[in-house]
């Protein structure tokens, strides 16, 4: 494996900041709190973080509503401790990418401010898109589009004197307009925010939307203007994946080539690319565009071995074959945990869910490629699905007043000692009050017991890490498929490795007679039980 392209096979581990770790005892976790965790996280044996948004913002959509790209925000700490942070996780051997957003931006954005109070058709109004409205004194919007969170995609504004006006356009939240790309503005001022952090010594970016920027010029309306907000998925083709975005990426590329001609330390952009195919997705990863774009199919895969086989081969194939390699992730801060997604029910006390979560992080591990997880996947969290309806902050709850694919559940902040709330999370006092509340139960899962624990999720993880570390047959390659009874996937890496999951609850026979090297289980050898994973050296 290539130490100079150390990011196709990496293992990065998504920090969600707000709920790390909290340093100052307001409740919210910070970049002191994160700098904090980073022994946790070299014992754990990733190779590097992806921190979530921590820019100045109003927290609309908890700081994926940008007012300032290159700042911190006081929530979150500063600058001095950003760089403590980055110079830290260096000693470590850790790096350190950055969530990055450049579809939209906060409605407390200057440039967006400026447009509010600017004319019809000003060049402040260009860097966003305003457009007149539709029907008598345009009071209906410019075209049909909804909002990925839930109602229309265009918002009104008041002109400056006073009479009802255009309207703009935000595919997410009205406090989210979305950037007009079209406008050559708008890529050099993010070719000055990449530049900006890339000089305080980050290794790379995760990129928000990276499907997303251009719109089709023309702004139709669309043949199903709801499928956005009925998937909460980029869905509407004339929003999303417009042949444009390619030559950003291709932009975005060169910055990051310069960086590294300069010192020899890759530079890595990768994606959020939602996108129909797989073979649509390799357009993203061509050898001049982004290192790698997160492969979704994996996470949204039901637990059915035929789909998983289905979703590795066609990424494997379309993906691979571009000479990048496949970025496998089952866990994000937007999705259902693992072990509330698998289970049956799907409650916190699911054993089923469980069992099925840690043979799926075996399964990613063995897959040929980079691996993310996301914080609280090693410690087998499930979806916290019983929060009351007035500590719910994610603005999908609040624009549709649904709880169906809500987020804050996924985001409760994490457990780290003790039998009670806060559970470490903060260092305030004992009735410190996370920013959203810890149920009992997380108890179970806090990072002292579980590192305690030899047979929790975190050594498992731990285990998987490590071999995968220092196993030849692991990391950046491929994989032969072989044959296997129905419901139960396997395959060989390299030079022996075996990787096999039995999806279904009855034990089979394994692929292979001897003891496996690590199971997701209690493994005996020469059988493979159900809802378990395991690996093995096949000395034949």
């Amino acid at each position: 494996m290539s130490k100079y392209h150390w990011w196709r096979d990496a293992v990065i581990y998504q920090v969600y900041v707000r709920s790390f770790l909290d340093s100052t005892g307001d409740g919210v976790g910070d970049l002191a709190g994160v700098r904090a965790g980073l022994p946790y996280l070299k014992k754990l044996g990733v190779d590097g973080i992806w921190l979530s948004p921590f820019y100045p913002s109003p927290q609309h959509d908890h700081g994926y509503d940008v007012a300032d790209y290159r700042d911190v925000d006081p929530l979150f700490g500063d600058l001095a401790e950003f760089d403590l942070l980055v110079a830290a996780a260096r000693r470590l051997g850790i790096k350190v990418l950055l969530d990055i957003v450049p579809n939209h931006c906060s409605s407390g954005h200057p440039w967006f401010e400026e447009a509010l109070t600017a004319e019809p058709g000003s060049a402040a109004r260009a860097r966003f898109h305003f457009a007149d409205g539709r029907g008598a004194d345009g009071e209906e919007p410019p075209n049909n589009w909804h909002s990925m969170f839930g109602g229309p995609a265009w918002s009104r504004v008041t002109e400056a004197d006073g009479r009802p006006g255009q309207w703009y356009l935000h595919m997410f939240a009205p406090e989210q307009p979305d950037w007009n790309w079209r406008n050559p503005e708008i890529a050099a001022e993010f070719d000055r925010t990449l530049r900006f952090w890339l000089d305080r010594g980050i290794d790379g970016f995760r990129i928000d939307v990276a499907a997303g920027l251009f719109k089709h010029p023309e702004l139709p309306d669309s043949d199903d203007p709801e499928a956005d907000a009925r998937t909460r998925d980029s869905v509407n083709p004339l929003a999303w994946n417009q042949p444009e975005v390619h030559r950003v990426w291709r932009e975005w590329r060169a910055i990051c080539e310069e960086y590294t001609a300069r010192d020899g330390r890759e530079r890595l952009l990768v994606g959020e690319v939602s996108v129909p195919t797989a073979r649509e997705h390799a357009l993203y990863v061509r050898s001049d565009e982004l290192h790698q774009a997160f492969f979704f199919d994996l996470l949204s895969a039901p637990w059915e071995a035929d789909a998983f086989r289905k979703v590795i081969s066609e990424a494997m194939q379309d993906i691979a074959g571009t000479g990048s390699t496949v970025t496998w992730v089952l866990n994000n801060h937007d999705q259902v945990r693992t072990v509330t997604r698998y289970g049956e029910p799907a409650t916190e006390g699911s054993r089923l869910g469980a069992a099925r979560a840690r043979a799926a992080a075996l399964l990613m591990l063995a897959l040929p490629g980079a691996a993310y997880i996301y914080q609280g996947e090693e410690l087998g969290l499930p979806e916290v699905v019983d929060l009351p309806d007035d500590v719910l902050t994610d603005p999908i709850f609040h624009r549709t007043g649904s709880r169906a694919r809500i987020r804050d559940g996924c985001r409760v902040p994490l457990p780290w000692s003790g039998q009670a709330s806060p559970f470490g999370f903060t260092s305030g006092a004992e009735s410190a009050k996370p920013w959203l509340p810890q149920p009992e139960y997380f108890a179970e899962y806090a990072t002292d017991r579980a590192r305690a624990d030899t047979r929790s999720f975190w050594h498992l993880y731990r285990d998987g890490l490590q071999l995968r570390a220092t196993l030849p047959q692991l990391g950046e390659g491929s994989l032969h498929w072989l044959d296997s009874v129905p419901g139960v996937l396997a395959f060989v890496r390299g030079d022996g490795l075996v990787c096999a999951v039995n999806f279904g609850t009855a034990p089979t026979p394994a692929p292979v007679s001897g003891t496996p090297l690590l199971s997701s289980g209690p493994c005996p050898a020469g059988v493979l039980p159900g809802s378990t994973a395991a690996w093995w050296i096949n000395d034949r």
